[in-house]
């Protein structure tokens, strides 16, 4: 009997720490309901859309002099018609500024904000196409209550979560759920970062608040994975409230955001291209191509550096780096420290601003001869870059060599495609056939394993390949 008794207290103790830990489930979300939605909004966006098409729902017969005419009347005649949009918002200033996502109010003509059943007109103070934000501000002196954001940092898996909104124009609905995952890349931006929850989202939500159970605004609901257009199934997507905040207060003291630049395409750090740099680890971002003038190209980086510090910060992976440079000052002096050659090196530069940086242009060099060779170690043929290529592909480069012909054998077969440019191996530059040859059969003889290759894919983007020849 004494066993069972001390059995059961060590049961109930057990169980006791196990609960004490777990938070318990709301009984209701009534209240923090009815205290957040007067500070909701619901936003109605008329836009005019031009169209063109047929007026005439007849055929005149060929050769008639009518034909053309009408032809190019038809051609000069636009039609106008009137295209609406739903979205939702919140209040977070009590003179009216709005916040909203920035598809909810894109090419709007007239803007309505809805606030309790009253509808207010409403302009755009700033809109961020780039993290999908937009302020508004009502047109009245009426003063409105408001929610504050919180640090969207502690938010963690598990966490329970509110949305607010107004999906499909049915205005002040309440759903409720948990934050199922972070740092999602749905390749939506480039600054990707989103909260993923399980909190009902559909159409008509976007732009509204996702709160915690202390009432602060941790998201912004964005987007959703809906097959079909079936609705929710339960994966909807929020910017973290401490990305939001950081374009929002830009956008509400100047207008506009104001981003750092550095100027370079960026792809992953691959094992495989970790190891044909001798890198230690599969860290950091990999340069594919440098701008011309860009800042990153008069401090003197090139394509083939692995990126691995920025200010201080250490870059992680690639999708790193776009975010801690966007959100650096513009015109600071930064340190990179950049592996290069199979050692460390630092570079320092003064950081541009990407709203006003010129279009992206790489680096360009002189033309060669054409030569055509075979590559018995990669088991391919090549030729040399010609003038032809260079035109009709509109290139930025002049030296390299086109890929003619992958055997079934070869190690770059479904790696590389025929017509794809090599223009580096080992990060030596391929000039013509017999540099690959030469620069491969070394490799081969030194008993690397990896061999690095830099191409120009079909799109004419510069990439990285990491190649096992052994």
């Amino acid at each position: 009997m004494k066993f069972l008794k001390k059995y059961l207290l060590i049961l109930f103790i057990l169980n006791f720490s196990i609960f004490s830990k777990a938070k318990a489930v709301p009984e209701s979300f009534a209240d923090l309901a009815e205290e957040l939605m007067p500070s909701v909004v619901y936003i109605s966006t008329t836009q005019t859309v031009k169209t063109s098409g047929r007026q005439f729902p007849f055929e005149f017969p060929p050769g008639s002099p009518f034909g053309e005419m009408f032809k190019d009347f038809e051609r000069d005649r636009q039609t106008e018609r009137k295209q609406s949009g739903l979205g939702s918002g919140f209040i977070i200033q009590e003179n009216g500024v709005v916040i909203t996502n920035n598809h909810v109010i894109a090419g709007a003509d007239d803007i309505l904000v809805t606030v309790n059943t009253k509808e207010y007109k409403a302009k755009v103070i700033g809109a961020d196409p780039y993290m999908d934000v937009a302020v508004l501000k009502i047109n009245t002196k009426d003063k409105f209550q408001t929610v504050e954001f919180g640090d969207s940092d502690k938010s963690r898996v598990g966490d329970w979560v509110v949305a607010i909104g107004n999906p499909f124009g049915l205005g002040g609905t309440v759903t409720s759920g948990i934050i199922s995952a972070r740092n999602r890349d749905i390749g939506m931006t480039r600054y990707d970062d989103f909260i993923q929850t399980d909190a009902s989202i559909n159409q008509g939500n976007s732009g509204g608040p996702l709160f915690n159970l202390k009432g602060e605004v941790v998201g912004i609901n964005t987007a959703i994975i809906a097959p079909g257009q079936s609705g929710s199934i339960g994966i909807g997507f929020a910017i973290p409230s401490n990305a939001a905040t950081k374009v929002i207060d830009q956008l509400i003291s100047y207008g506009e955001t104001r981003r750092g630049w550095l100027g370079v395409r960026i792809q992953e750090v691959t094992k495989e291209i970790a190891e044909a740099m001798d890198l230690s680890k599969t860290e950091g971002a990999l340069v594919a191509s440098v701008g011309e003038k860009s800042p990153a190209d008069k401090a003197g980086i090139k394509a083939g550096d692995i990126i691995l510090e920025f200010d201080g910060k250490k870059i992680d992976t690639m999708r790193t780096l776009p975010k801690v440079v966007a959100n650096t000052k513009v015109g600071k002096n930064v340190q990179l420290k950049i592996w290069r050659n199979k050692k460390f090196i630092t570079k320092n530069l003064k950081l541009g601003r990407l709203e006003s940086s010129e279009e992206f242009e790489e680096k360009k060099s002189k033309p060669n001869k054409e030569e055509e060779v075979e590559i018995k170690n990669l088991k391919i043929s090549v030729r040399n870059l010609n003038e032809v290529d260079i035109s009709t592909r509109k290139l930025k480069i002049s030296k390299g060599v086109v890929i003619t012909e992958i055997s079934n054998k070869s190690p770059l077969k479904g790696l590389l495609n025929i017509n794809d440019i090599i223009i580096e191996a080992k990060r030596s530059p391929i000039n013509k056939p017999s540099d690959l040859n030469d620069v491969v059969d070394k490799a081969v003889k030194k008993g690397d394993k990896n061999l690095l290759l830099s191409i120009i894919d079909k799109n004419n983007r510069r990439t990285y390949i990491g190649v096992k020849i052994k």
